[in-house]
């Protein structure tokens, strides 16, 4: 098992250059709006491809959504069959019992009451009998039970809702986590690790709860005016054609708001941005700004980034929030219009109280879906302009495909042979070109040379996180040369383990020690890991603490030194038994003590394996069987310490420079030396 960490230790010249972070920011840093995408169209319409799978399960919730919405609308008209009901029964109380309804209409009409008499055409009463309470009663039921069942379906239509879009964003996750194993090392070289994590958890949660809340409330919004205005119409044609006054006006004032409003969304977020920007520079370098006694600056520095925040803020608040006192003030002059004409209707006998009563109900229902639609603009916009940035992650090329079928080797191949190989980043930049090298069994080759050498770049072609552009790299065992087989056939799982590496970052998990050390090979025994431990002398201290092997690390595994995490990720790589090591500069930041522990381990580690050294202290590999130095991604010098040392070339300078610095540095500072 090998750690396969792209983490390097220089940085190579021609290799790609980070983008721009797009996403979000660090941890405390407010999260302003996700960027508009920029193919709405196409972008929506394969973020609801991904929920092709659940289409049966979308036309039941649509169904239940029908279902739920139409018993909610029939409410209002029966509420208002039982006001008419109410008014009829004390109405009927103001005549004499015994007489017709058509009797008491013509001795209205007789006495000139013809307002009066029309309005009583339209009730249904009998003169005298007052309220019928068992019609009453009934229609109350009817009531209680249209909203209850209406609720009942709209309880499930919620539900079957959320597992459909939980089960998309949960195969998406998983589309994503295949697609990351499946990117190239040069993709993470491109992109940012904060960009990177920010499409995979921000961006994808985004796009759950966007399409959880706007799938919602498009199918109830919808279905809510149509069955609105089915109801509108069947009750008064006059009166709805007056509440579709409100459409135009809505649309109207929501697109002249927000295209004002938009421009100051952006300066503020951008005024936000610059505001967190400055606070993260102060509190980080926060001892700095003491000592120099800045206080009084970095304060009013701040103050001026928080009062553009302010008016920046203010300004886009106040606008965006004319849009709902807009909209409130035409639903009243609209609701103002509906009761006018509708009193004018009950008393011409045209429509009864209980319908203007329930009207004026779907009026008010009419426009509150037609709110939440255009609220959803900038919450389905921001679900989209995600759904655009993890679909720009799942677009991205694969590594190289495997080849079918692979060909794999003995189990103690070691022998390494690098046949002409070229290599580069970029096309138009090569990096290494016509590389010839053998690494025999058992052998030690340490790799030198200035930064950007080419030196990391040998490794990651050895591990296949690059694929070379020339030549070939073949593995096999240095007593059948004709067996070894081109690494590219080979699959990279079984490259990379048969490969350990040790790197200068060291990774460890939260989770124990044994864990950490357990991770090399799972399924090795508590001797072997015991064994591990003892080689790699983390057993040594592993004592002093309360737990031993059960101490549990946090995330930065702060409650071990650095050369005690070192010394665990050397632990994992001795229980991993690789036959293939490689040692990334895995003493440059410890003790001289820690730094002779790990110099012992690695020594022990290194015994009947072929291993490749990359190092910047030249001391450290004086002992290598060969030592490659590297300049501009060829090999300038190969040999032994001793060898290149008599060579006095490019091994003999870097070896002099370690030295050469330091006492030039004192000569002048000492004028009587000269």
């Amino acid at each position: 098992m090998s750690e396969n960490n792209e983490t390097e230790t220089e940085t190579e010249t021609p290799r790609p250059q980070p983008q721009p972070m797009r996403g979000g920011g660090g941890h405390g840093m407010a999260r302003g709006p996700v960027e508009k995408p920029q193919n709405f169209g196409p972008s929506a319409k394969r973020l609801l491809g991904t929920l092709k799978q659940d289409a049966a399960r979308i036309v039941f919730v649509i169904f239940l959504g029908v279902v739920s919405v139409g018993l909610t609308v029939l409410g209002p008209k029966l509420l208002g069959e039982g006001t008419n009901v109410v008014f009829a029964g004390f109405i009927s109380l103001q005549f004499k019992a015994g007489t017709t309804k058509a009797e008491v209409i013509d001795q209205l009409v007789a006495a000139g009451q013809t307002t009066q008499a029309d309005m009583l055409r339209v009730m249904d009463f009998v003169p005298g009998t007052g309220i019928n309470f068992t019609q009453l009663t009934w229609i109350l039921i009817a009531v209680l039970a249209v909203y209850s069942v209406g609720s009942i379906f709209a309880y499930f239509q919620a539900r079957i809702l959320n597992y459909v879009v939980q089960s998309a964003m949960h195969r998406l996750r998983v589309q994503v986590e295949e697609k990351l194993h499946n990117l190239p090392l040069s993709y993470f070289d491109r992109v940012q690790r904060g960009e990177l994590l920010s499409r995979v958890t921000n961006d994808v949660d985004n796009i759950g709860q966007s399409l959880q809340q706007s799938l919602s409330q498009v199918i109830t919004s919808v279905l809510t005016v149509i069955g609105v205005l089915l109801m509108m119409f069947l009750i008064s044609p006059v009166l709805a054609a007056i509440a579709l006054v409100t459409i135009p006006l809505t649309i109207l004032i929501t697109v002249v708001v927000a295209r004002r409003s938009q421009k100051m969304f952006v300066a503020q977020w951008k005024q936000t941005g610059i505001l967190n920007a400055r606070i993260e520079e102060t509190f980080s370098g926060h001892a700095v700004v003491k000592v120099f006694g800045h206080q009084r600056e970095v304060e009013a520095a701040f103050d001026e980034e928080n009062d553009r925040v302010y008016r920046a803020s203010f300004g886009a608040q106040f606008v965006s929030g004319i849009i709902m006192p807009s909209m409130t003030f035409v639903g009243n002059l609209v609701y103002v219009a509906i009761a006018v004409v509708g009193g004018i209707q009950v008393a011409s006998g045209q429509l009864s109280i209980g319908n203007v009563q329930a009207f004026i109900q779907y009026s008010r229902q009419f426009t509150q879906p037609l709110s939440q639609l255009g609220s959803m603009a900038n919450l389905l916009q921001s679900g989209v302009a995600s759904a655009e940035r993890v679909f720009e992650l799942l677009d991205e090329p694969d590594q190289t495909p495997e080849a079918d079928p692979a060909e794999t080797v003995s189990e103690r191949a070691s022998h390494l042979e690098f046949h002409n190989v070229s290599f580069g980043y970029s096309p138009e930049k090569p990096l290494i070109q016509g590389l010839n090298l053998s690494a025999r069994p058992g052998s030690t080759i340490a790799i030198v040379g200035p930064t950007g050498a080419g030196k990391t770049t040998l490794v990651n072609l050895i591990m296949r996180f690059y694929d070379i552009d020339e030549g070939s790299i073949t593995l096999g065992t240095s007593a059948d040369a004709d067996a070894a087989v081109d690494v590219r056939r080979m699959t990279r799982t079984d490259l990379r383990s048969r490969t350990g590496m040790v790197l200068q970052d060291t990774w460890l998990f939260a989770g124990t020690i044994r864990e950490n050390i357990l991770y090399g090979r799972p399924d090795a025994t508590e001797e072997e890991m015991v064994a591990a431990a003892s080689a790699a002398y983390v057993d040594r201290f592993v004592h002093s603490l309360p737990d031993g092997y059960e101490t549990v690390l946090d995330d930065e595994a702060t409650n071990l030194s650095v050369g005690e995490r070192q010394l665990v990720t050397i632990a994992r790589a001795f229980l991993a038994d690789p036959r293939l090591l490689i040692l990334d500069e895995a003493t440059s930041s410890v003790d001289t003590r820690t730094e002779l522990l790990i110099q012992r381990a690695m020594s022990k580690l290194r015994r009947n394996r072929t291993a490749f050294v990359i190092a910047h202290r030249l001391s450290t590999i004086r002992d290598a069987d060969l030592i490659l130095v590297m300049e501009n991604g060829a090999i300038v010098e190969q040999g032994n310490h001793e060898q290149l040392i008599a060579a006095r070339g490019a091994y003999w300078r870097l070896y002099n420079a370690q030295f050469d610095a330091p006492m030039e540095e004192e000569t002048l500072k000492d004028p009587a030396r000269g």
